[in-house]
């Protein structure tokens, strides 16, 4: 595995209907990078949003899809999606704001 540092763990922020009624709950979902560890998530999470402190971390590894283009038939590339639950003293993501 290559040295990966807390700034390449988080690729994006997933932004649908059920990860914004989650956010109410203060859980929010990130799509990360597929060789991380839930120990890694939670201090990326930690140093890249000031004043959160994470209090568990759920993760799916998520398959690619078949694709086919004529008779060749391949796969999208898999993916490792998280879910971030902080603490309820911790101060909200900025980033989910206004959306």
């Amino acid at each position: 595995m290559a040295d990966i540092r807390y700034y390449d763990v988080i690729l994006k922020p997933v932004v649908t209907e059920k990860s914004m009624n989650a956010m109410a709950e203060k859980k929010y979902t990130f799509l990360v990078h597929p060789e991380v560890t839930k120990n890694q998530i939670k201090e990326a999470v930690e140093k890249m949003f000031e004043g959160t402190k994470v209090k568990k971390v759920n993760t799916m590894n998520l398959d690619g899809k078949k694709r086919r283009r004529g008779m060749v038939v391949g796969r999208t590339a898999k993916s490792k999606k998280a879910i971030v639950t902080l603490t309820e003293d911790s101060k909200d993501i900025e980033i989910f704001e206004g959306l």
